[in-house]
């Protein structure tokens, strides 16, 4: 059976869909992603219910074109609505999304966010800095491993 990859070396962007409630967060992450140097479509959710309708193609989703799978996902943990901790555990249990990575991007350094994090399927735990160069740094070095370094199943297998 042959595997097919994310090619980091084509011209085909990185999709990315952010779920972030923090306004002042979506727009620095936002921010740092346009500094990097590979190319990223960033999309956003502000809550779990809008996560939701963007990966199902439900709500103000249905255009798979404006709203489309995304090879991976940044998550907030501290969200209205729904917690990222739900909503981790709500994706993971999708067989139709439980492959995409999901990395945790959040300000909380508790040791219990931590560990649940990982316990329900998280990727990666980035606690996110202060200071707005090491955060844009991170971004740089997150883009860098998903484009160069990690391999990301090809998204046409999973249309």
């Amino acid at each position: 059976m042959s595997e097919s990859f994310h090619d980091p070396e084509s011209s085909v962007p990185l999709d990315v869909l952010l779920i972030e409630d923090n306004e002042a967060d979506i727009k620095i992450t936002l921010r740092a992603f346009q500094k990097a140097d590979l190319k990223t479509n960033v999309y956003v959710a502000r809550d779990g219910k809008e996560a939701l309708d963007f990966l199902k193609h439900e709500g103000d989703c249905q255009n798979q074109e404006e709203c489309p799978r995304p090879d991976l996902i940044l998550l907030d943990i501290n969200m209205p609505k729904m917690t990222g901790e739900e909503l981790l555990k709500n994706i993971k249990g999708q067989a139709a999304l439980s492959h995409i990575p999901i990395v945790v991007l959040t300000s909380s350094k508790r040791p219990e966010d931590i560990l649940n994090s990982y316990k329900n399927g998280a990727a990666s735990y980035i606690q996110k800095p202060i200071d707005y160069d090491e955060f844009t740094d991170y971004i740089k070095s997150f883009n860098y491993y998903w484009h160069v370094v990690a391999k990301l199943p090809d998204r046409e297998m999973f249309k």
